[in-house]
């Protein structure tokens, strides 16, 4: 039997997969942002039944998500994986601000080191812009999508939380606001995605294991070790995610990180760890 650690490690490596696949792709962001979202959204209704049953709060909540993945697949297409990973990441900096307005959360004395860290690891990304690559042809624009995903994301979280204190099933709630995303990704994607006759079988190839595996498989993985592992080995193992992504990025295509944005990124790294500790301490 598959333990709940293992489960989590799962996800964490295939959505570590990400940047890498879509680098593959000859289609544009907005081609594989939708295919990706569309093939992902079936399969998460396919495998889960129960996450299609969706009201306006999962619906306001998944639009936020659908953002989110529509920014990360452009700055993958952009910067490289390292970067666009890595700055979506910083989420929890962006968590603790919005977290008392919206949520009524009161700042911990032990959240103003993690901000810090993480507001200080993002920054040294834009000290000095990257050497541009075929694989990552405008990192200043690829950075800034990706440092929008992490807002984004962040807002994801809170809302994910928020839906959390209205519902009863908790697993239910999150993913349906999960699924609604793909399913608005694609839709809003849509019209931005024609003609496809121009795209290869590796291009579909890539679309599929993205939605299959990449998005819908990680995010079964991830809801099933939740349910059973540690609050603490979840954020740690999760933490792998940018770092197995960062070497995947440079095995396949080349791609290193700059020497300032090398800083930036173990930074944020010992950020999440910091947090992920004193979450699970005060909790």
């Amino acid at each position: 039997m598959v333990g709940p650690r293992v489960y989590v490690a799962l996800a964490a490596l295939l959505f570590s997969t990400g940047g890498t696949a879509i680098k593959m792709s000859s289609l544009s962001s907005l081609q594989i942002a939708g295919l990706r979202s569309a093939v992902a959204a079936a399969v998460l209704v396919a495998l889960v039944p129960s996450w299609r049953r969706v009201d306006g709060r999962s619906l306001l909540v998944g639009a936020a998500f659908a953002t989110t993945m529509i920014l990360f697949v452009t700055a993958n297409t952009l910067t490289t994986a390292a970067n666009a990973i890595f700055l979506q990441t910083t989420s929890p900096l962006y968590v603790l601000v919005l977290g008392p307005p919206l949520l009524r959360e009161r700042p911990r004395r032990a959240d103003l080191p993690v901000a810090v860290m993480i507001g200080t690891g993002a920054l040294l990304f834009f000290v000095w812009a990257d050497t541009p690559l075929a694989s990552a042809p405008n990192p200043v624009a690829g950075n800034l999508a990706a440092a929008a995903s992490g807002l984004t994301w962040a807002l994801t979280v809170v809302g994910l939380r928020w839906l959390r204190r209205g519902k009863s099933r908790i697993s239910d709630a999150a993913g349906s606001a999960v699924m609604m995303g793909n399913t608005l990704a694609f839709l809003i994607c849509a019209p931005f995605a024609w003609p496809l006759a121009s795209a290869s079988a590796t291009d579909w190839a890539i679309v599929l294991y993205l939605g299959v595996f990449q998005i819908g498989l990680a995010y079964v993985c991830l809801v099933r070790g939740v349910r059973g592992a540690p609050a603490l080995d979840v954020a740690l193992l999760l933490v792998l995610e940018p770092v197995w992504g960062t070497l995947l990025a440079w095995a396949v295509h080349g791609e290193m990180l700059g020497a300032w944005a090398a800083i930036g990124a173990f930074i944020i790294l010992l950020g999440l760890v910091v947090q992920a500790a004193e979450t699970v301490r005060v909790d």
